[in-house]
């Protein structure tokens, strides 16, 4: 079966209360979530329809609460994480209301294929205390909404990093968080499927190295399919569409990204790093979705 994002498939959350009656207090909101397919490839993004219905009797809550997504493998072992604070913080939710938002979620380099549980709920960053919500609960207040097949690679465009990047990073958690950092000009290339595509790239700029925000070209060739301002401390999804003829009909398509200014961290004091390299911005997925 192929993962295509244009198909949509509604995960249904279980309303019958926590499994169990092993959580007596009110729930403070029905949770649901959408995805837009059944199957993703590793490295695939996977858009994320997220619906939290509010309990009509829910209490005032403080932004200090986030959303936790936990995805765990057939064994119940956690394999990557996707916590985030929705677009409208939990401390303007409203009782009775409804609050739905749209995230892409990329699939880590797992060596893992098969069925994946996905599990969500609500937190507190300061305390670490779990609200109670209504559908399946796992335990701890954590509460299984979807479950989609994760697969190899195998329909999807595979994109090499090839001129002008340092050496790939991981970060230390062990969930899968990746990135490569650009030199002033960085090259990437692909296979030319011969029809329109959409291009995904995750980027950010980690490091208040600049008094202004950088400026970031994508091109194909000689034209310019993507630009934008990146400042310290933001990230950025660019969902670029790339026409067939803009391509070419070269066996091989090379994308360029370049931005406008690269920084030293070691040249930097306020950074405090001892890192010599010529840094541009740090590129977590490039991805390429034939349409």
């Amino acid at each position: 079966m192929r993962a295509t994002l244009a198909s949509f498939v509604t995960v249904i959350v279980l309303t019958t209360g926590c499994t169990g009656g092993e959580d007596a207090a009110a729930p403070i909101a029905t949770p649901s979530v959408t995805l837009s397919a059944p199957v993703a490839a590793i490295g695939s993004p996977l858009e994320m329809s997220y619906r939290f219905a509010i309990a009509p009797d829910a209490p005032t809550l403080s932004d200090d609460y986030w959303v936790f997504v936990h995805f765990f493998d057939t064994d119940g072992e956690l394999m990557w994480t996707d916590d985030h604070q929705p677009p409208t913080p939990v401390g303007q939710w409203k009782p009775g209301s409804t609050v739905e938002y749209q995230r892409t979620m990329f699939v880590p380099k797992f060596p893992y294929v098969g069925e994946t549980r996905v599990e969500i709920g609500l937190f507190s960053k300061t305390s670490g205390e779990r609200l109670p919500l209504v559908g399946e609960t796992q335990g701890q207040r954590s509460y299984q909404v979807a479950t989609f097949e994760m697969a190899l690679q195998s329909d999807s465009l595979f994109v090499v990093f090839r001129d002008g990047w340092h050496g790939a990073e991981a970060a230390g958690t062990g969930l899968g968080v990746e990135w490569q950092w650009s030199r002033k000009e960085g090259v990437l290339t692909f296979a030319n499927p011969m029809r329109d595509v959409r291009v995904y790239l995750s980027v950010d700029q980690p490091a208040a190295a600049f008094s202004d925000p950088q400026r970031v070209e994508i091109r194909v060739g000689p034209t310019v399919i993507d630009s934008f301002s990146l400042s310290a401390g933001k990230s950025e999804l660019r969902r670029i569409p790339v026409q067939a003829s803009q391509l070419g009909t070269a066996e091989m398509v090379e994308m360029t990204v370049t931005v406008d200014k690269t920084f030293v961290p070691a040249s930097v004091p306020a950074l405090g790093s001892t890192d010599s390299r010529e840094l541009g911005i740090r590129v977590f997925r490039a991805f390429v979705q034939p349409l």
